[in-house]
């Protein structure tokens, strides 16, 4: 593979960018990796989905990435009862000039946590395809844009399906990433008690000392380097075996479509940028390969049954798949 060097620029954002995982462990302690995961989103302009058991602090960290950032932030907690204008917005009677107004709903806004979104019924969940592929909303026939940025940052709890909706494959595709959000390891719950016992409030950031270190200017200027970020035709072919592997894969009963494909070139980009090069390695794709490709591809009954998982599998796949040199 031949190496390109070319300045593609955007230091200042890059070091920006980088300081976002020291500013959100001041209130996060150990989610390191799932930072960088919702950053690479970002500069990608695409949605996030976060898995993790009830209290490992999925809802915090985006509210403290969202002040990192100086992003507006909404929250909106998914119930059975969630109707899709509770989202999007809804058409009022004004009595005052006689005529509907529009008020908007909380997708407008910069970074949405929709919390337990597989908790709502399947016509809330599609409320937000429109937003998250086009971002706008059409009220009777009218486009609303939305901010830039734009990203909608989902939770779902891994453990306790009884009363809720799974997301269909066309919806889980339109995520860029799913992150896995892991319990913390010894020392750094550890870490977590001792400052709860110093007075920590995860209700007040201020005071454990979160402060926007990056801004909107700056996703902007990632984004235009890493656009600028070279991709060799071999990287692009390995990118492209690695998802036709998962289509032939005996354990998978739906493999990687080319959305997908282009989704790995795009988080792979974005790390190269983010490591500080201005080309794309092999090593990146093997290491955004999971958390960009596991949501999309489905494991058949009898290999759930024999203990398989989609990130085993995934892994068997970068094994086997010959990587470019």
């Amino acid at each position: 593979m031949t190496e390109i060097p070319h300045d593609i620029g955007g230091e200042d954002a890059r070091t920006a960018l980088t300081a976002l995982r020291g500013e959100v462990a001041k209130a996060v302690v150990g989610q390191d990796s799932v930072v960088t995961g919702l950053v690479i989103a970002l500069l990608c302009r695409g949605h996030v989905l976060l898995e993790g058991v009830p209290g490992v602090a999925k809802t915090l960290l985006i509210r403290t990435l969202a002040q990192a950032l100086k992003l507006d932030f909404k929250r909106v907690q998914f119930t059975p009862d969630l109707m899709p204008g509770d989202v999007t917005g809804s058409l009022v009677y004004d009595n005052r000039t006689s005529e509907f107004e529009f008020r908007e709903g909380p997708v407008f806004t910069n970074l949405l946590l929709a919390d337990e979104i597989n908790r709502t019924p399947p016509k809330t969940q599609a409320s937000l395809l429109e937003s998250m592929e086009e971002r706008q909303v059409s009220v009777e026939g009218e486009p609303r844009p939305l901010p830039d940025p734009f990203v909608v940052c989902a939770t779902q709890n891994p453990v306790e399906y009884e009363g809720t909706y799974p997301l269909p494959e066309a919806q889980l595709d339109r995520f860029l990433v799913k992150l896995n959000v892991p319990v913390p390891s010894r020392d750094d719950e550890i870490a977590v008690l001792q400052r709860h016992a110093s007075g920590f409030d995860p209700r007040d950031l201020g005071a454990a000392g979160v402060t926007p270190v990056a801004g909107p200017a700056d996703l902007a200027a990632g984004r235009d380097a890493v656009r600028r970020v070279h991709v060799d035709p071999k990287v692009s072919g390995y990118i492209v075996d690695l998802c036709r592997a998962t289509r032939q894969s005996p354990s998978l009963q739906l493999g990687v479509s080319p959305r997908g494909a282009t989704a790995l070139l795009a988080t792979s980009r974005a790390w190269a940028w983010l490591s500080g090069r201005d080309y794309v390695r092999p090593d990146d794709v093997k290491a955004l390969a999971r958390p960009t490709l596991r949501h999309r591809v489905q494991l058949r009954p009898e290999a759930e049954l024999e203990g398989a998982t989609t990130d085993g599998v995934l892994e068997g796949i970068l094994t086997t798949v010959p990587a470019p040199r």
